[in-house]
């Protein structure tokens, strides 16, 4: 088990929370995602390491942008 934590930029509701959870959630290997609307954290719990790169491109397609390493 893997635990990474990221900051997002962007969100400003539930929904931003509800759309970033639902596209992580997607990527192969996620298998626990939180979003802490308040600080802007995401954190992602896999069955490995999974690629920030990959991470990233989730985020991006819910419509936000994942900030440098946090």
């Amino acid at each position: 088990m893997s635990t990474a934590t990221y900051t997002v930029h962007g969100m400003t509701c539930g929904h931003c929370v509800s759309s970033v959870k639902e596209e992580v959630s997607e990527v192969a290997g996620v298998t626990n995602v939180e979003v802490d609307l308040a600080t802007g954290l995401l954190t992602v719990g896999s069955e490995g390491p999974v690629d920030r790169a990959r991470i990233a491109t989730a985020v991006e397609e819910a419509g936000y942008e994942l900030a440098d390493r946090s």
